[in-house]
């Protein structure tokens, strides 16, 4: 663990902590997520390089991801009412189903193997870079009226697959709401409102299944790591206000390409980490 390390390998990974925090809450707040799926390949790498135990460094990543997630989703949905790009009828239409499908998705996350939930993270990031890489601005789309039944089943997948991969389930809300007729800058404030309850949800899940379990990892509660939420929080939650009010002075077009972009390299990485396992 950290103190087999020496200084300068210390004084590295608080630079990769600090830096990755930088880059984390902003991309959260200009692309409406919880930055769990820039987080967690980060907290993955820097748990493996201090020695944690390979049995639930992948857990102890998502978990970690969850909690920080919750105060920059705060922030980030707060800034982006102020662009009136909020819209809580729609979050209250999917928040219900969203946080089941989290309490299901997190206990299936903790019973899985690290390899397995590094495949899954690929293999869902990949899927959605290639939506945002192809897929068209509409013109002139209303927002279509959701049955219940649509509620239900997509409320209840954006939080069953978010729990597995520790994110605010922005890179699946956003194209969601975009294919029910809202406009970007609506589907990405209305998702980072709904990542609040997503890593509510998803941080009281972790920490009391790894206390069950009884891991003993140090300076953590449960999959929670809290060291890194310390040095994370701050500098993430100044960063997302900045991110979300950034997102507004942008092309609409652009910025989903540019999430598309971001979402391919980050899955073939983690491919190239799963085959390497």
């Amino acid at each position: 663990m950290i103190e087999t390390l020496d200084i300068s390998q210390i004084v590295f990974i608080f630079s990769v902590m600090i830096l990755s925090a930088v880059v984390v809450g902003f991309l959260a707040g200009f692309f409406g997520i919880g930055g769990g799926i820039i987080m967690v390949p980060i907290l993955f790498y820097i748990f493996s390089f201090i020695g944690m135990e390979k049995t639930f460094v992948m857990h102890m990543a998502i978990g970690t991801s969850f909690l920080i997630i919750i105060p920059n989703s705060i922030i980030s949905t707060m800034t982006h009412m102020k662009f009136k790009a909020v819209d809580f009828k729609l979050v209250k239409t999917f928040g219900v189903f969203v946080m089941l499908g989290v309490l299901i998705g997190a206990l299936f996350a903790v019973n899985s193997k690290t390899s397995s939930l590094v495949l899954f993270f690929s293999i869902m990031t990949m899927i959605f870079a290639i939506y945002f890489l192809i897929e068209k601005e509409k013109i002139n789309l209303k927002p279509k009226k959701i049955n219940i039944i649509y509620r239900v089943i997509l409320g209840f997948l954006s939080g069953f697959l978010s729990a597995p991969m520790g994110i605010g389930g922005g890179v699946y809300n956003t194209p969601i709401f975009k294919m029910l007729g809202y406009p970007i800058n609506i589907a990405i404030g209305s998702s980072a409102a709904i990542g609040f309850l997503i890593s509510l949800v998803g941080a009281i899940t972790f920490a009391s299944s790894g206390s069950y379990f009884n891991i003993n990892a140090p300076l953590s509660l449960g999959f929670l790591n809290i060291p890194t939420f310390l040095i994370f929080v701050p500098i993430t939650t100044f960063m997302a206000k900045i991110g979300a009010e950034s997102v507004h002075k942008f092309n609409k077009r652009l910025i989903g390409k540019m999430f598309g972009v971001y979402l391919f390299v980050v899955a073939c990485r983690l491919f190239y980490e799963y085959f390497n396992f």
